[in-house]
């Protein structure tokens, strides 16, 4: 006669865990680069945004991602549009 010993084996440590942290996007980098009443070279870059959160005023450009840029060289200035929107503009000296 035979005997049968059915033995079952546990884990002395625990498993490692997993964790759904750790994961994070670079920073974009946004808003004002240039402030009120500082001077912009032609080309310069004086707002970084996501949508039109200022708008474009006199001698100011907008590109494909919304930055706005001085299309002269001159002296930058933030302004109130009609309702609640802003502009900002740039005059020369």
């Amino acid at each position: 006669m035979l005997l049968q010993l059915k033995i079952q084996l546990f884990a002395s440590k625990k498993g490692a865990g997993s964790t759904r942290n750790g994961r994070d996007s670079h920073s974009k980098r946004l808003g004002a680069k240039l402030s009120d009443g500082q001077f912009a070279k032609a080309g310069s870059i004086i707002y970084r945004q996501r949508g039109t959160k200022i708008h474009p005023g006199t001698n100011v450009g907008i590109g494909g991602d919304d930055t706005l840029f001085a299309k002269i060289s001159g002296i930058i200035k933030y302004e109130k549009k009609r309702g609640n929107r802003k502009k900002v503009s740039v005059y020369l000296q």
